[in-house]
């Protein structure tokens, strides 16, 4: 961010409040279309002015010309579009969009062509000949969705074996807790009939034999997540620009990479140094690398941008993925396990000794902690551990987020009030997977998971995210899941947990800001703060709700200059 003085003063004219930071000329004035602010004090202003990186003004056009233009000063008129904050991701895996365009996309409709194994195998092999990859190298997919396969005909190693006999595949799982080998890969990443599963883990073996049969998840998949393939300095800082520009494309101005390990925070430090960031990254090291990682970066540096990267706390994970049916609940799945379980709850991804150990590790640190929990029971897990680790003081703010909280119960909202834990909601979850969720789960728990409007109406400031490469970045289409609530084949989830399109905008623009201490200088058009900005094609507090997933990014600013533009 480039320099500039900041003298905050207050001026008055014609009866119009005008808040502005500096008394000099602006290097650009927004007007012509409508300015949300996200502030409560001034939801909405006729113009704003930016001067080195930052908003100097917002407030009455006439007023702001008067004090911030000359003949240097550049004019926007929005003509009708809509100027907002830019998106602040709550959560998601960064790391990933580095690969991911190297990769494979294998979603389900209507996000992605994978809709059965046939087509699965059908989109790897059409990716792979257009790339032409060679014999023996390894060819990656992402998005495999088990959940809408038709007649529960699952993807398996034999499949994999069949369509690529001369190259390791490896199609990761849509939840990123798994993924689905083939043999090559599987001897790649060093499984066999003799390999054990872990405790946490699952390893689907072929019906009749102890010979892994594609999928692995959880804990036993960890070999794989914390490989990663190689790449060049150049590679790397390619790879950063195009990741960080399906973000800028998305309008988001501040990226999330949830669940570092010491490899991932290398690359993108690296990458940070040559300075390749367009956009901001705040990284969250996984506890079992926190050491590795801190010994290269000290834990006094972090929660500081260089190079537009930080590190911004520790990231444990307690549970796995509800769709996935490896998430941790106090009652049954109604479909079983994974591998076929009978009375299958899940489970924890560590014992609750060792999450007690690693809450109070992070505590003790002082840093804040995001973790991930989707089942009731992982969330009361996590209540078990901070109450372990915090017991002198249960109710300090110690800036924790609970990643994910899907499946909380009515009666766990208000502890999240007593002991200060923001849940980052996923109500994509409403539209995605529904139907898994209802199936899994039955009616009442499917129809309350990511209760926003009750953590809202509880006083707590919930934040939504995209868990991407889980579902694709298209904040639209988040805004419009937490408005609307409604799955994939058209059923109400929940209605009575809708927000409204401007609660929905806070909890992707200024409570993310809370969430990572930035507040100060993101998440609402105000002076002093940074000129990161999205322009919308419409406004989503004025659209019929159900077309906010239609309004386009059409512009996306950090700190002053356009990362991207449509054509």
């Amino acid at each position: 961010m480039r320099s500039t003085a900041i003298a905050f003063v207050l001026l008055a004219w014609s009866g119009t409040t005008l808040l502005a930071a500096d008394i000099s000329a602006a290097d650009t004035i927004f007007f012509g279309g409508d300015i949300v602010t996200v502030n409560e004090a001034k939801p909405t202003v006729e113009a704003l002015a930016v001067k080195d990186g930052l908003i100097v003004a917002v407030g009455d056009r006439e007023m702001i010309e008067q004090e911030h233009k000359d003949e240097s000063t550049k004019i926007i008129d929005l003509a009708g579009k809509t100027l907002l904050p830019g998106f602040i991701d709550a959560h998601s895996h960064y790391i990933n969009s580095l690969s991911v365009a190297n990769q494979a996309q294998v979603y389900a409709p209507t996000s992605g062509p994978g809709k059965d194994v046939e087509s699965i195998i059908a989109t790897i092999r059409k990716f792979a000949e257009e790339r032409k990859i060679p014999k023996g190298e390894l060819i990656v997919a992402y998005g495999y969705d088990d959940t809408v396969m038709p007649d529960g005909r699952l993807l398996n190693r034999d499949d994999l074996d069949a369509a690529f006999p001369e190259n390791p595949v490896r199609v990761d799982h849509v939840s990123m807790h798994g993924t689905v080998l083939n043999s090559l890969a599987l001897k790649k990443y060093g499984y066999s009939a003799a390999t054990e599963t872990p405790p946490g883990g699952v390893i689907v073996r072929k019906e009749g034999t102890n010979e892994p049969y594609g999928l692995i998840m959880e804990t036993a998949y960890l070999p794989v997540a914390e490989q990663s393939e190689a790449m060049t300095p150049e590679q790397e800082i390619e790879a950063a620009k195009a990741g960080q520009m399906l973000y800028a494309q998305a309008g988001i101005t501040t990226a999330h990479e949830g669940l570092t390990h010491l490899a991932n925070f290398q690359t993108m430090k690296r990458a940070s140094d040559a300075g390749a960031n367009i956009i901001d990254v705040v990284a969250y090291p996984f506890i079992t690398d926190v050491d590795k990682i801190a010994a290269e970066l000290p834990v006094s540096e972090w929660g500081e941008y260089r190079d537009r990267l930080k590190i911004g706390g520790v990231k444990i994970t307690i549970d796995g993925s509800p769709q996935g049916r490896t998430a941790f609940f106090t009652t049954p799945y109604l479909t079983g396990g994974p591998a076929g379980e009978k009375d299958w709850k899940g489970e924890l991804t560590f014992p609750q000794d060792t999450i007690n150990q690693m809450v109070k590790k992070v505590y003790t640190i002082g840093v804040p902690l995001d973790l991930h929990a989707n089942g009731d029971a992982a969330i009361d897990a996590f209540f078990n551990a901070h109450e372990f680790a915090a017991a002198d003081d249960l109710t300090k703010d110690r800036h924790v987020t609970l990643v994910h909280s899907q499946f909380i119960r009515r009666d766990q909202i208000p502890k999240y009030v007593k002991y200060k834990v923001r849940p980052s909601f996923y109500t994509l979850h409403t539209y995605y997977f529904a139907e898994a969720h209802l199936a899994n789960r039955g009616k009442e728990q499917a129809m309350y998971i990511s209760p926003m409007r009750d953590a809202i109406n509880a006083g707590l400031h919930p934040t939504n995210h995209t868990d991407f490469v889980v579902a694709p970045l298209d904040q639209m289409f988040m805004l419009w899941s937490a408005v609307n609530r409604i799955s994939r084949a058209g059923a109400q989830i929940g209605p009575d947990q809708r927000v409204t399109p401007l609660e929905g905008l806070k909890t992707m623009t200024i409570w993310p800001a809370e969430q990572y201490g930035e507040q100060d200088r993101k998440g609402s058009l105000e002076p002093g703060k940074l000129a990161d900005l999205v322009i919308l094609d419409k406004n989503p507090l004025k659209v019929d709700p159900m077309t906010i997933k239609d309004i386009k990014v059409v512009e996306t600013i950090k700190e002053g200059d356009t990362i991207f533009r449509a054509q």
